[in-house]
């Protein structure tokens, strides 16, 4: 199979049309907030229409939490943003029954996680049991409170940020927990034009307070149904399962059949941003490097996930 591989999928290219125009859309909306990380904004929105979550991973004030506001900002949905602190406790994130002593009945009121978009401000600082409020939301798209279970909204995705820098009183994300975030993310530092190009903008109001939604809920899901609908060949699949088992092989742990779930579907929202309904090699090859290297433990401190990966990708053949 080549980059240059003709076929087709099944779906219509008006629905193609429409998923890209919404992937389009919603970039150059984020893009009059947020200064040089179009790699970035292109990451996020694949991870969206592919069903997964991030995690923006930085130094403080890189605008990881207003990349999050501009990307919620764009749709119609609804935004809820959780302050992760050591005090948190999973009913904060969940949400809990209140006794109405006028009924004699309890009411369920909703937390933050019942929202399309969540953020999750410093995960790292809350304590594991409240972090792992957060996983059945994220793996099953419900919520278990005393024995009722909830479906939360569709689309969901929850961005969470974590800084690297202030490590007191913070707790590390276990794998379990890093496995289900489709991908991490670093931003860096912007370059000296793009710093100044984004001084220019908040000197007086800020751009996130003019940004208005550029698509409804209601299309995102129907762009979610197409990047679904996208043609991966046989090829391709067992391309990535080659890759995943490279990681295993050479590292400590390497990546979960989940990861490689996540890599397709990360692929198939990569072809239809770029106007195609099937996926090639450089779609798998684009999203590997965001999707699995935080799903890997190595076995020496100079070897990392990222390394790995690259060695893997030049290592390992498209085709056998």
């Amino acid at each position: 199979m080549t980059d240059t591989d003709t076929s087709r999928g099944s779906h219509s290219d008006s629905a193609l049309g429409e998923a890209n125009r919404v992937a389009t859309q919603v970039i150059e909306n984020v893009e009059r907030v947020i200064v040089g990380h179009h790699e970035e904004i292109e990451h996020i929105l694949t991870a969206m229409l592919g069903r997964g979550h991030i995690l923006l991973e930085d130094v403080p004030g890189v605008g990881k939490t207003m990349l999050a506001k501009a990307v919620a900002a764009s749709f119609d949905g609804s935004f809820k943003r959780v302050q992760f602190t050591p005090d948190l406790l999973p009913s904060d994130v969940t949400g809990v029954n209140v006794y109405n002593q006028q009924t004699e009945t309890f009411t369920f009121q909703e937390g933050p996680i019942f929202a399309n978009v969540v953020l999750g401000d410093e995960i790292n600082r809350a304590p594991p049991k409240t972090q792992s409020a957060l996983l059945e939301a994220m793996e099953e798209e419900q919520v278990t409170v005393d024995g009722d279970t909830r479906d939360v909204p569709d689309p969901f995705t929850v961005i969470a940020t974590q800084n690297t820098v202030e490590q007191n009183r913070t707790y590390a994300l276990p794998m379990a927990e890093l496995d289900r975030f489709m991908k991490k993310l670093h931003l860096g530092y912007p370059s000296a034009d793009d710093e100044a190009a984004m001084l220019a903008r908040v000197v007086s109001d800020h751009p996130i307070e003019r940004l208005s939604p550029v698509a409804s809920v209601e299309e995102f899901r129907r762009a979610q149904r197409t990047v679904s609908d996208v043609t991966i060949e046989a090829p391709l699949r067992e391309y990535a399962t080659r890759l995943a088992r490279y990681t295993r092989e050479h590292g400590q742990l390497g990546v979960s059949p989940r990861g490689s779930i996540a890599l397709l579907r990360a692929a198939q929202a990569r072809a239809v941003l770029d106007g195609r309904d099937y996926v090639v090699p450089d779609d798998v090859r684009a999203e590997a490097r965001v999707v699995l290297p935080h799903r890997i433990r190595t076995d020496t401190a100079e070897q990392t996930g990222a390394g790995l990966v690259r060695t893997a990708l030049d290592t390992v053949p498209i085709e056998e």
